[in-house]
């Protein structure tokens, strides 16, 4: 067990740096057993090729995994036209070549405009959508022909950093810079660059190097964790997340049973910090309709409730390191 594993007895967001070669679900399993606790989870799926930011979370900060998915991502890549592949990255079967020697960085810079903005992206068929319960992969793998939905992504960035042609001229490499929504499908982007090209693309390189406010500059490897168990314990990083409501001893009593108290006049979720600095709950305002002589009401209402401040998981009492 490395220096400061919680257990149990803390809860909190681990930042790893994934290698190429592991999924997930296989970093999930290793921080599990590190941490010396089952209740563990991540935050926004890596395929296995992919390196960078992966958030985990452990005990009852599983509970701010799903915010934190939802949240905008930045990613680096590189892109290959001239070659298109079963799964749009290096690791599917190619399907067709085509010469890429008439691409410029004047193109590039033309197709990748219509691929900047609000879009409608067909996901590879190879993601890990569910299609009647079974992810798409799988029904790939299986031989099946999967075809899914165009779904609106927004794509707030997609930048050119490097353009290297091939001494043949073949193929030309694009290493790209991406800021996008949650769901976006970098893959996807490489597809469709390539088809706009008419050379066809995929990807050769994936790294996520942010996720909402973390950055992958702050994240550990597991072979760091392995040594010194590295975290943010759950009211920090709730409070890293989301604006912060300070709360009266009254108010956090009444947070922690799960009743309301007076708005908090902010829009979306806030965290509600006990006196001893304790996130005791996420927040939002609501109405609530009162009687026939009373109007609408609006107060703070609980959405997730973590434990009343004094507990193990308060502020000083973690076992996992800063």
């Amino acid at each position: 067990m490395p220096e400061g594993a919680p257990g149990t007895q803390s809860s909190g967001l681990v930042l790893v740096d994934k290698p190429a070669g592991l999924t997930s679900h296989d970093v999930v399993g290793r921080v599990r057993r590190l941490a010396g606790t089952r209740k563990v989870g991540h935050a926004g799926t890596l395929d296995p090729m992919a390196t960078g930011l992966l958030v985990i979370g452990y005990n009852k900060a599983t509970r701010l995994l799903t915010a934190i998915t939802g949240s905008d991502k930045t990613y680096r890549a590189t892109v290959r036209l001239g070659i298109s592949t079963v799964t749009d990255d290096a690791e599917g079967e190619v399907l067709a070549t085509r010469l890429a020697n008439a691409v410029t960085p004047e193109r590039v810079t033309a197709a990748i405009a219509g691929l900047t903005g609000d879009i409608h992206q067909v996901p590879s068929a190879v993601s890990a959508i569910k299609v009647d319960g079974q992810r798409a992969y799988q029904r790939v793998r299986a031989g099946e022909d999967v075809r899914l939905e165009a779904r609106p992504v927004t794509v707030r960035r997609f930048e050119v950093i490097g353009f290297r042609r091939a001494a043949d001229g073949t193929t030309v490499d694009l290493d790209v810079e991406v800021d996008c929504t949650s769901g976006t499908y970098i893959r996807a982007l490489a597809r469709d660059l390539g088809e706009a090209l008419e050379t066809g693309g995929h990807l050769t390189a994936l790294r996520r190097t942010s996720v909402g406010p973390f950055s992958v500059t702050d994240a550990v490897t597991l072979e760091d964790l392995a040594v010194r168990f590295t975290a943010t314990e759950l009211s920090a990083a709730a409070a890293g997340l989301f604006p912060v409501r300070r709360l009266s001893a009254l108010e956090a009593s009444e947070l922690s049973f799960g009743r309301r108290i007076p708005a908090t006049g902010t829009e979306g979720t806030v965290a509600a910090q006990g006196p001893d600095g304790a996130v005791v709950a996420l927040i939002s305002d609501q109405a609530r309709r009162g009687s026939a002589e009373v109007s609408e009401e609006v107060s703070a209402k609980p959405e997730i409730v973590f434990a009343p401040a004094g507990t193990p998981d308060a502020p000083g009492t973690s076992g996992s390191g800063a």
